[in-house]
């Protein structure tokens, strides 16, 4: 009998071990630390000669498989490129919109600056399901009037097994 009671005890610290050791912390999303942007933070210069603009990004956190029951989360990699071989351009906003238009989140507490040919990304994790299937991004920008625009493009991926899906969207200036 006393045999019995001890294999019970070590069994419920085992399962209570198990559960406490179980038990994950909260993730944080992966490319929302403000600390990711302070070396790209910068002052748009005072100038005549700038132009600002607007552009909306589509993006799919998750895609519907079969039926509206049954869907699938992705990643999404969002990529803001400077794409003048010359000159710095300035990006203002990089606001993160759900499916219904409520604002999830901005990225930026200031401007950010991009090096000619410099690229940054977003990544929007595959469990972040904030956004839905018709999540969306409004960049705000200024570069010199001779500078080509920026490119906003977005690639969504996942991968189950042996299984992968990808396709991307292209930003669309608004404004």
């Amino acid at each position: 009998m006393k045999i019995l009671f001890k294999i019970a005890r070590i069994i419920t610290v085992l399962i209570l071990f198990g559960m406490v050791m179980g038990c994950d912390d909260p993730k944080e999303i992966s490319s929302f630390d403000p600390n990711h942007w302070e070396d790209h933070y910068a002052e748009i210069p005072k100038s005549d000669s700038l132009q600002s603009g607007k552009t909306y990004l589509s993006i799919y956190s998750h895609i519907y498989s079969f039926t509206l029951e049954k869907s699938q989360n992705l990643t999404a990699m969002v990529s803001l490129r400077n794409v003048s071989d010359g000159d710095t351009i300035y990006i203002s906003k990089a606001d993160y919109y759900n499916t219904k238009g409520e604002l999830i989140r901005s990225y930026f507490e200031k401007p950010i600056q991009l090096k000619p040919l410099e690229t940054v990304e977003i990544v929007i994790d595959e469990t972040d399901e904030h956004g839905g299937s018709g999540a969306n991004f409004i960049f705000e920008w200024t570069t010199k009037a001779t500078t080509p625009e920026p490119i906003f493009e977005a690639v969504m991926t996942s991968l189950r097994g042996s299984q992968g899906l990808s396709f991307t969207t292209q930003g669309r200036r608004i404004e």
